[in-house]
């Protein structure tokens, strides 16, 4: 699966580091670029590369939730449920989502489009509650624009995140953003929004 341009991006990746097992995180992201999740082929790899034992860069997927060792869907949906996006309406979605779609947590649709996880806190609790798709911001949702949101993915044409790019990326090409590989999109949409930068406006207003 992995081709000899595969082989070049992993090898740069790894020079970053005056350390090469310190490129274990960035080179699984990469992996899942390639495949749609961490395969038992690119944890050995991994491992090759670094010099290190299978055990080890298994032990880093099967940590960090960010990597999946199954397929999951073109758009990962993640609800978070945590104490605020809950009360504001996270548990609600969340249930809603899992009937709309027919499918339970880490369930994916028939069609590969769409899966969807529980999540914890996405560190955006002035926007609760807050939706995740393949990593990019869904501020202040409700059951029912959540449904829309999915409709959008399964349609092929996913409503644009609320913050970050204009558009929505896949699974996979968010993992290769991860793995450090630039897209030249980090500059688009809304960065910082209006209640995130509120504490910092009545700051210098002196409230």
């Amino acid at each position: 699966m992995f081709t000899d341009q595969d082989l070049a991006v992993m090898d740069s990746i790894i020079k970053r580091y005056p350390r090469s097992r310190s490129a274990i995180m960035p080179l699984l992201h990469y992996a899942q670029s390639k495949a749609g999740y961490v395969t038992n082929e690119g944890i050995e790899l991994i491992a090759k590369l670094l010099t290190i034992e299978t055990a080890e860069v298994s032990a880093v997927a099967t940590f960090y939730t960010q990597y999946k060792r199954k397929p999951v869907g073109e758009y990962h949906v993640g609800v978070c449920t945590n104490t605020l996006c809950a009360v504001m309406g996270g548990d609600a979605i969340f249930a809603g989502l899992k009937e709309h779609l027919g499918i339970e947590n880490d369930g994916v649709t028939a069609d590969g489009k769409v899966s969807l996880e529980h999540i914890e806190c996405n560190a955006a609790c002035d926007y609760a509650p807050v939706v995740m798709a393949n990593w990019e911001f869904y501020d202040n949702q409700t059951v029912q624009s959540s449904k829309d949101l999915v409709d959008s993915m399964r349609q092929g044409n996913p409503i644009p995140p609320t913050r970050g790019p204009k558009s929505l990326p896949t699974w996979k090409e968010n993992s290769a953003v991860l793995a450090g590989i630039n897209d030249g999109r980090a500059n688009e949409g809304v960065q910082a929004g209006e209640p995130t930068l509120l504490g910092l406006k009545l700051a210098k207003e002196g409230k």
